[in-house]
């Protein structure tokens, strides 16, 4: 039982970093981006939120493999 929860938890830990790590490091590009040339706006928008999406979904499936085990 205990072994579960552990795994569970390092389940949901790790799965949770990479995207959080991907999430912020694609605002930050895309605030850079924006910074650098305003017009683009439009243009970033569509892209960024997709990959943002994107990394998202690995989270979501790190809590569907912590909820499996």
């Amino acid at each position: 039982m205990e072994i579960d929860v552990l795994a569970k938890a390092l389940a949901i830990g790790l799965g949770s970093i990479s995207p959080g790590l991907a999430i912020g490091f694609i605002g930050a590009k895309a605030m850079e981006a924006i910074g650098r040339n305003p017009e683009a706006t439009s243009k970033l928008l569509v892209p960024m939120l997709l990959a943002a999406a994107f990394a998202e979904a690995i989270a979501i499936y790190a809590l569907v493999i912590a909820f499996s085990i």
